[in-house]
Order: structure tokens, then C-alpha cells, then sequence
């Protein structure tokens, strides 16, 4: 009898703690570095415009399972431009509504951003209608950041049309930024020279070693591999988990965030860069 009470004693503590293990999993994963706080500068632009790009692929390979753009390397940024006061569109490579990767929008992933996202009808029209890159001028913006997430190693680094358009937009010296997967839409690009425009570039993106942590191997584009096979100068902040490392690093107009975590640091670069300019 004595036995069984400490049983079941045992089974209703390990209960409780796996009970509060769920209910603190989003403050859990912040302590360990995941959307890590990072300093927040209140700009007030105006006449300035900012456009997102996105995936528009949603299956992770012959898996059949959903992928898209990583929530929070959208909605981050998306709130960071439109805070400050930019125009902020969003486009997608083939237009239409963009995918997003369900694992980030899990109750213990989500980001403040991606919860504001989900109450705002403004942005998620803008999402389910997104522009295609295909018809927008570049050039009309300021400011243009590739978002990432798995979907964007499908279509992103093929865009012949999306290379094409941030050479473009490059040559007149707009400002340019990316995070993780999304650093792979600068491959097709040229600089004024007509080589590629990441050769000798520094620049981030997903590491090798976070993908192989994920297990996401089956993607066709690994950031740190064409990136570095494209004469990149490849920078990355590693440790036991890269899911939890974040870096961005600037090179001339370019930004590029490391991974999930650089999305906020990436877009409030790119902003400072944006103020800068607006003074001189």
C-alpha cells in the first residue's frame, strides 16, 4: 500500500513537471537564445518604402510535408520597417499566397511579431494577395530584404528574374538584406562589374551544421555552401546549437542576417543604414 501511494506520488510530480515544462517552453527556449531581444531604435521615415520577398514554394521535398517562409523572418522585419514608418509591400516569387512553415507558427516558437501578424488583417491580406516579383519595380524601394525559411532553398537561389531585379535595384545602390535561406536570392545577382554579386562579399545565411542539426539535408540550396561556392567571404556565429547563434553582417548596401534569431538585428541595420543615408 505504502508502495503505491509513492508511486503514484512520483507519476503526479513528474506530471507537474512535464506540465510546466509545456506551459514555460517559449520562455525556456528564449532563456536558451531563441528570438534573443535586441536593441530597438524609433526611427520616423517618411516617403520611404520597404518590400519583403518570400518564398512561394510549400513542400519540403517528396516528404509532402508543409514548408514555406519561416514566420518570424517576415514578421519581424515587416513590423520593424513599418514601425518606422516605411510603405512596406510584400512579394513572393510567384505571387499569390505565400506558405508559411507551420513549425513556426507552434505556440512555443512564436515570435511577438508572428502574434501581432496573426491579429492584423492589413498584413495578412497582404500575404494571402503578395505581390509577384515578377511585377515590381525594384526600384521604387528602399529597402529590400529576402526573407528565408526551408521553402526559400527551392525557388529563391533560381529566380532568374529575382537575380536579375537586385542587380538591378544594386546598382542603384538600394539598400539590400536578407536572413537565413533568404541570402540564397543574391545568387543570380551581378554586381556593375558583371561578376556575381556576393564574390567578395561577407555575408550570412543558415550554416551548414544548422541544417544537418534540423535534419533538413533533402533541401536543394544550402546558404553556406553556395554562398561560399559563389566567392562569398561566409561569417557565422557557431556553438553547441546554431539554431540558437545569431550574427548580421554588413558589406556596403548588403545586410545579411544568420538565421531566425538575425531577423529584428538585420532589419534595424538596415534601417540605421537608411538614416544615415537620409542625413547626409
Amino acid at each position: 500500500m505504502k508502495l503505491k501511494k509513492v508511486i503514484i506520488t512520483i507519476l503526479g510530480i513528474l506530471l507537474l513537471i512535464v506540465a510546466l515544462g509545456v506551459i514555460f517552453l517559449p520562455q525556456i527556449l528564449k532563456g536558451l537564445g531563441y528570438h534573443p531581444d535586441y536593441e530597438k531604435v524609433p526611427y520616423h521615415f517618411k516617403d520611404k518604402k520597404a518590400l519583403i520577398i518570400t518564398t512561394s514554394h510549400d513542400v519540403l521535398g517528396e516528404t509532402g510535408k508543409a514548408t514555406g517562409v519561416y514566420p518570424s523572418e517576415m514578421t519581424i522585419p515587416y513590423y520593424e520597417f513599418l514601425d518606422a514608418g516605411l510603405d512596406v509591400d510584400i512579394a513572393s516569387i510567384k505571387g499569390g499566397e505565400i506558405p508559411l512553415d507551420p513549425i513556426g507558427l507552434n505556440y512555443y516558437m512564436k515570435s511577438h511579431a508572428d502574434k501581432r501578424y496573426l491579429k492584423d488583417e492589413v498584413a495578412l491580406d497582404k500575404t494571402k494577395n503578395s505581390l509577384s516579383v515578377a511585377d515590381v519595380d525594384f526600384l521604387d524601394y528602399d529597402i529590400i530584404f529576402m526573407a528565408g525559411g526551408w521553402g526559400a532553398s527551392y525557388d529563391l537561389g533560381s529566380s532568374e528574374i529575382l537575380g536579375q531585379k537586385i542587380t538591378d535595384a544594386n546598382t542603384e545602390g538600394i539598400l539590400l538584406g536578407s536572413v537565413c535561406h533568404g541570402s540564397l536570392g543574391f545568387l543570380m545577382a551581378k554586381d556593375t562589374t558583371g561578376l556575381p554579386l556576393v564574390q567578395g562579399k561577407k555575408m550570412t545565411g543558415v550554416t551548414d551544421k544548422q541544417v544537418k542539426e534540423l535534419n533538413i539535408s533533402i533541401t536543394p540550396m544550402h546558404p553556406e555552401t553556395e554562398l561560399k561556392k559563389h566567392g562569398a567571404i561566409f561569417q557565422a556565429n557557431t556553438g553547441i546549437r546554431d539554431f540558437l547563434q545569431t550574427l548580421t553582417v554588413v558589406d556596403g548596401n548588403i545586410v545579411t542576417g544568420q538565421n531566425q534569431n538575425s531577423s529584428g538585428e538585420a532589419a534595424q541595420t538596415l534601417l540605421a543604414r537608411l538614416n544615415e543615408r537620409s542625413r547626409e
